[in-house]
């Protein structure tokens, strides 16, 4: 039987705002446990939230980045539960009116085939403090300096049909809330995270299977891995005659497996009912012009202008705009030196390359992006060859000093007289009489061999075009 696999996602994105959403509360990473929790973090008797205006506006701004609709009248709502990292027994959410309805985003696959992913809500909750386990025998502790800190739930519509389809939307979704500022979207610690809801139905049945979720996935590559897992069990479960459980599953990455985590529960279960200690949050058109004109250019757009500004492919436009810092930095160095192209190359090349392998992100690029262009001028005015300018990046990427300092130290710096270059190629054509006489012969294959020879007695340091250019009329005089 052929499967058709339906997934939804539920983005968990912590917003970047200084404090948490009902409490002044600061919301820094990485501090000693239970050093920012607050009386109302920890839930105590007579104390009220405040809402956190800074919240409502990121939020709205991702509505608008998507083209959603904006809840001009929002709710906040009580979702009941028991854990014990959330010391109230409910978390603070919104259910009936969220602050962003219906939109979408569109997603590019690996072939350049494109697809529309709809986006049902984005609704204000607070996040729950953290339970650990490692450090405590037989116990587990908890911290509750994460309680608190403003999330905006981004739900999807069960519009993905693969693993690599959940992990463009998801990449798109990282994309945008970099993009507009709305979170740094470490998902390393926390400030994105992802709920997979899957499920399997026979190709070309309406109904959708019986889904189970995958809670809190907190890498792109783990949710493909999660995704993939979770789908075979359930095909396997199926077709050896049983029934999929609906239920919440956990993802272990070490075994590369998801083990059941509880049932899944459903809206009745929590007994929603609307906070009484909040009043709805009413907003109007000037509010949402105000966050309309705060941001900045999006993803699509920075993509379409790569293209008709640079002259860059659409698959180069959509690396290159694919995340803010990466794109940021190629126009820096764009600027620096008028090459779009040469640029590209070089950034989504070399420069790639290194950073994938040391595991660094464009915010902490250890080569600046003005001497990056720096350097890519110095080639483009034949200063230095393209075989030598991989010469100055390495030293570029070491910090061992700017571009002109490495050139010279290094003696890189490209001979273009042609006087010298002749007198090279006179003497490598003297040495090699038989190659010559072959080559003339009409073994053209050989001017290669000339090229190698008369680099190596010029220490690399020739211009490659020039000793082309004589070589050429040299050999065939």
């Amino acid at each position: 039987m052929e499967w058709e696999i339906v997934i939804g996602l539920e983005i968990h994105v912590q917003l970047s705002t200084d404090t948490k959403i009902f409490s002044g509360t600061s919301t820094a990473f990485g501090q000693a446990p239970n050093t920012q929790a607050s009386a109302i973090c920890l839930a105590m008797p007579g104390v009220l939230p405040v809402f956190n205006e800074k919240a409502l506006f990121k939020a709205v701004q991702f509505g608008l980045a998507i083209d959603a609709e904006i809840g001009k009248t929002s709710r906040f709502d009580r979702k009941n539960y028991f854990y014990p990292d959330s010391p109230k027994g409910y978390q603070i959410t919104q259910m009936d009116y969220p602050i962003v309805g219906l939109g979408e985003v569109e997603i590019v696959m690996d072939d350049g085939s494109t697809r529309k992913i709809g986006v049902t809500r984005a609704h204000l909750e607070e996040d729950a403090g953290k339970s650990l386990h490692e450090d405590f025998e037989g116990m587990s502790g908890i911290d509750l300096n994460r309680a608190g800190t403003p999330l905006l739930e981004i739900v999807s519509e069960p519009d993905l049909r693969s693993a690599k389809e959940a992990v463009a939307y998801l990449k798109k979704m990282h994309s945008i809330i970099t993009y507009i500022g709305v979170s740094d979207g470490n998902m390393a610690e926390g400030s994105m995270r992802c709920d997979a809801n899957v499920s399997v139905r026979p190709k070309g049945q309406k109904e959708f299977g019986t889904r189970t979720e995958i809670k809190n996935v907190n890498s792109f590559r783990f949710v493909e891995k999660a995704i993939n897992y979770e789908v075979q069990r359930h095909i396997d479960i199926i077709e050896d005659g049983g029934e999929i459980v609906q239920e919440t599953r956990l993802y272990d990455s070490e075994l590369d497996e998801t083990r059941s985590m509880r049932s899944k529960e459903v809206a009745n279960d929590y007994r929603y009912f609307p906070e009484p200690d909040l009043l709805p949050v009413v907003i109007d058109d000037e509010y949402i012009e105000a966050a309309r004109k705060s941001l900045p250019e999006l993803p699509d757009a920075k993509r379409d202008r790569f293209m008709s500004e640079h002259g860059l492919s659409e698959y180069d436009a959509t690396v290159l705009s694919s995340g803010r810092a990466i794109a940021d930095y190629y126009e820096a160095v764009v600027a620096g030196c008028k090459e779009p192209k040469l640029a590209a190359n070089w950034v989504m090349g070399d420069l790639s390359a290194q950073m994938n392998k040391f595991n660094v992100e464009f915010e902490n690029c250890p080569v600046p992006a003005e001497q990056l262009a720096l350097m890519i001028a110095r080639i483009t005015d034949e200063t230095i060859s393209g075989r030598q300018a991989k010469t100055v990046f390495e030293c570029l990427w070491n910090q061992e000093g700017e571009v002109d300092a490495i050139i010279e130290a290094k003696g890189l710096k490209q001979v273009s007289d042609t006087g010298a270059i002749e007198a090279i190629i006179d003497e490598v054509i003297a040495n090699n009489p038989g190659q010559v006489e072959q080559y003339r012969g009409g073994k053209d294959k050989l001017f290669g061999f000339f090229v190698g020879q008369t680099m190596k007695a010029s220490k690399g340091q020739a211009n490659p075009a020039v000793v082309n250019e004589l070589l050429k009329k040299k050999l065939d005089a």
